[in-house]
This record gives C-alpha cells, structure tokens and sequence, in this order.
C-alpha cells in the first residue's frame, strides 16, 4: 500500500506537525489530543491517561498554560505523580518521565521494543527530538566518538537512577555544558531532584515546541 509523502516540505508532514487551536483542543477527537500532546511531550500512554481528562475539562488560555497545568507548581499533576508513593503511581510518572529519547540516539536503543513499550516509550525519535538534537550527534545516524561518549554517560545514567532516563532542554547548548550536566546530576545523586528536574526539562521543551510550531504556523498564513 502506498503511504503518504512525510517528507518536511509535504503537507501530511505539516499537518503532523501542527498544533490545533487551544481554544478548540477540549473537544477535538481523543486521536487529535492525543496527537497534540505527542508533539508537546513525545508520545507516551501513561500522559495520555494523566492529562486527557484535564484537558477535556479546563478550559485553557494558551499551549503555556495547558503545559503549566502538566507540570509546573500551578497544576502540579507530574509533580504530584512524582511524590506519590503508590507503586502504580510511580510506574506511571517514570512511564512518562522516559518518553523523551536518550541524548545522542536517533532511536531509544539499549532496550527492545518490548521493553521500550512497557515503559511507555516509542522506539522511534520523533522529528521534533531530532532537530533539538541534531548538533549532539557526529553524523546522521548518531555515530562517532561523541556518540560513544553519550552512549556511556547514558548507561553511567541510568544505572545511577534506575527507571529514569536523563532529559534536560537543550536549548542551543553545545555537547561539553550537556555532558557537565549529566555528570553534575549524576554526582548529586538525589533521585527526587532528578525527578522534578527531568519534569521541568519536559515542561520546558513543551513549551519552546509550542512556541516554535504556532510560530510556523502564523508565518505561514501570513505567507498565503
């Protein structure tokens, strides 16, 4: 069967990256507030389940106070997830926490697919996590000395924290203030730091998306 061209430049690819009207969000389709959110935070069940039935209820001003509603002291539901201490609860928020692909990596790697979708993330970077990454990684494909070096402070990571998965808003930073990152937070070595560290890294990524997409989208109807 043949598919859609998802190229940057086709339409399926920027209808695929395009935020619907905030005002109209709560009674879209669950598959279009599922879509939204996706691009917000990286596609991730558990969140679906989390934040769907706020957004459906809360009437929101703008993509900033939805995002604010998911994470930050205002609405507190990550972070409320993150002090919970039902094993549910917290299967759940480290679900969400390690839906974000590894610095470095064009896929999850490390783990299978299996494994990957039990934690609630995808196997695929999606379009959004690559461009923020691009400039981390040597080659397309993520190869190269720079890699490796990810690829063990990854690991180093990840066995420091069990269950979470090191996410921080790159924002233009260059790999060596990443990198001291990492080992900062690593020598640290407070898990409920990490946790409410890893939470505003996905509220602020949210939100440079957010603002990046409506921007597109503005330029765009002020060019046809």
């Amino acid at each position: 069967m043949a598919t859609a061209d998802a190229s940057p430049a086709s339409p399926a690819a920027a209808a695929a990256l395009s935020l619907p009207p905030i005002s109209a969000l709560p009674t879209l389709p669950t598959a279009a507030q599922t879509a939204a959110l996706d691009l917000l935070f990286e596609p991730s069940p558990a969140l679906h389940a989390l934040a769907l039935p706020t957004l459906r209820a809360a009437a929101f001003a703008s993509y900033p106070d939805l995002i604010a509603a998911a994470g930050d002291d205002d609405g507190d539901q990550l972070k409320n997830s993150a002090q919970a201490k039902a094993k549910k609860a917290k299967a759940d928020l480290y679900a969400i926490l390690g839906s974000h692909p590894r610095l470095g990596e064009r896929s999850h790697g490390g783990k299978t697919k299996t494994e990957d979708a039990a934690a609630g993330a995808g196997t695929t970077m999606s379009a959004l996590s690559r461009e923020e990454q691009r400039h981390l990684r040597d080659g397309a494909d993520g190869e190269g000395a720079a890699a490796a070096e990810l690829a063990r402070l990854n690991a180093a990571y990840e066995a420091r924290f069990p269950g979470l998965r090191y996410v921080v808003w790159v924002n233009g930073r260059g790999r060596a203030e990443v990198v001291a990152d990492m080992r900062r937070r690593m020598e640290r070595g407070d898990v409920r730091a990490e946790e409410r560290e890893i939470i505003q890294a996905m509220c602020d990524i949210a939100a440079d998306r957010a603002r990046k997409l409506l921007q597109k989208e503005e330029a765009a109807k002020g060019g046809s």
